[in-house]
């Protein structure tokens, strides 16, 4: 297993210029792709009315649409690495955008299953891992803060969408109000039009230098490293040997073997299973406790806005000198925080009460989502992010699909949503813990790799010394003689 992630990308990525650019086409972008889910629980009441359908069988429309997106993942990954990250984007807009117009002619609950959910999650894929890839291209010392503002358009989009939704809901009734976001969801196409590929273009020195180091660093942590894909950020010319298998070119599943890759999916797993049902349920919660439907929306505007303050901050935090080099507890900590709150939702009463919670669920939640693929390309490095993010998706799809509608089944079973928080801030607060203990092992295996590494270097390097030594020697007694 690789001691650390490979940072070399065979260029120096400009970490500015148009990068920003490209950080605000990935924040309309990202901020869709998870706004837009949590958004669209503004109708489910009403669609839950006008179909007659269980409170889990609603739940499964933005569970299916959110499944849908991470099991896009690996198909997004592929055209990514074969076409680049401006058309698969402007794809998925268009995705999208037909989706919630189908949607808005649907007769039954299947229907915006196939249509939201399926055709929409799968565009919503194609908007969020191009956005996420493409940041790693343009940024390397300033990458978490680039981060962070990126993943920073989710609780933007979010904020605005709720109490928007709200109105088109009472102006135009669902079906109206699907097919005008489907139009505005085609912003994401003018988000990935600014989505220009990196200028990879450098002095062939520095290319062999760096070429030599990247050759070193492999030798010394005695492991493979990526396929492909790292060979496609160093260079768009070169391919791969006709003999590598379609797998083996477009999909590294040496990550498998990777220690730090496991640690984050199986800790991931289990997280996702109570990270979106207390969003999907804030509002709905709201409302059965007697709140106006203006109010229960406001809900989400608030803990929107909470998130998009912290998301920014927490890039910061993360690109400092201290927590940087051990950013895993960082993200440790913001995972249990949120288990947290969720174990004390129901200790809130009233309106006032909803409105703590969603502030604090709101700066947890920011915290875990500028932290969640950051970590992940701290773990594996940029070269090997888009194969990793798209293998973690996929296998993520599961809680993802399972979470929201066994949230549903809960209320169903109980008739109170109460049951709902406790069992997502046991889920979450899991998590941290196993984060926690994982890593602490993780970074003390890490140590004790790179002081191997390092020995070995200076065994070597000391043999080498002798050596010439000894030949000098041998040279000197042939001399005499």
């Amino acid at each position: 297993m690789p001691p650390a992630a490979a940072t070399n990308l065979g260029y120096t990525p400009p970490d500015g210029g148009w990068g920003w650019a490209v950080v605000f086409g990935a924040f309309i972008s990202i901020g869709f792709s998870y706004a837009f889910p949590k958004s669209l629980t503004i109708y489910f009441k009403e669609i839950q009315e006008y179909f007659s359908v269980s409170y889990s069988e609603i739940a499964w429309v933005s569970s299916v649409m959110l499944a849908s997106m991470y099991a896009g993942g690996p198909v997004s990954s592929i055209l990514v690495n074969r076409y680049g990250s401006r058309p698969v984007v402007i794809v998925g807009g268009v995705l999208v955008c037909t989706g919630m117009a189908l949607a808005s002619f649907g007769t039954n609950i299947i229907h915006l299953y196939l249509c939201v959910g399926v055709i929409g999650g799968f565009g919503l894929a194609f908007n969020l891992q191009p956005s996420l890839t493409i940041i790693g291209t343009y940024f390397q010392v300033k990458r978490p803060m680039a981060n962070g503002l990126a993943m920073t358009g989710s609780p933007v989009i979010l904020s605005t969408l709720a109490p928007l939704n709200q109105f088109l809901f009472d102006s135009f009734g669902w079906r109206g109000s699907f097919l005008i976001l489907g139009s505005i969801v085609l912003n994401c196409c003018v988000a990935g039009a600014l989505m220009r590929p990196v200028n990879k273009s450098i002095p062939r020195k520095t290319i062999d230098e760096a070429s030599k180091c990247e050759s070193e660093a492999q030798e010394h942590a005695a492991a493979e490293d990526t396929t492909t894909h790292s060979d496609n950020l160093q260079t768009e010319d070169q391919s791969e040997s006709k003999g590598h298998s379609f797998v083996q070119k477009f999909i590294d599943l040496s990550l498998f073997r990777h220690r730090g890759f496991l640690i984050y999916l199986i800790g991931n797993v289990v997280l996702f299973f109570g990270f979106f049902a207390p969003v999907v349920f804030m509002a709905p919660y709201a409302k059965h406790q007697g709140i106006d439907e203006y109010s229960a929306a406001f809900l989400l505007s608030i803990f929107a806005l909470a998130d998009m303050f912290i998301r920014p901050t927490t890039g910061l935090v993360g690109n400092t000198k201290w927590i940087r080099p051990r950013i895993q507890y960082f993200f440790s900590f913001a995972v249990s925080y949120n288990g947290v709150c969720h174990l004390m939702c129901p200790l809130a009463s009233g309106y006032t009460g909803l409105v703590v919670y969603a502030v604090f669920f709101g700066l947890a939640f920011g915290m875990l989502s500028a932290l969640l693929f950051e970590v992940l390309m701290d773990l594996v490095g940029a070269p090997r992010f888009s194969t990793a993010v798209g293998l973690v998706t996929i296998i993520e799809c599961g809680p993802v699909l399972l979470g929201p509608p066994m949230a549903g089944a809960l209320v169903d079973y109980f008739g109170d949503y109460k049951y709902i928080y406790y069992a997502c801030g046991v889920f979450m607060l899991v998590s941290g813990i196993f984060f926690f203990v994982m890593h602490y092992y993780n970074y003390k295996k890490l140590d004790e790799e790179r002081g191997k590494s390092k020995a070995m270097e200076t065994r070597n390097s000391d043999e080498a010394v002798q050596l010439k030594m000894n030949q000098a020697d041998r040279t000197m007694n042939e001399t005499d003689e």
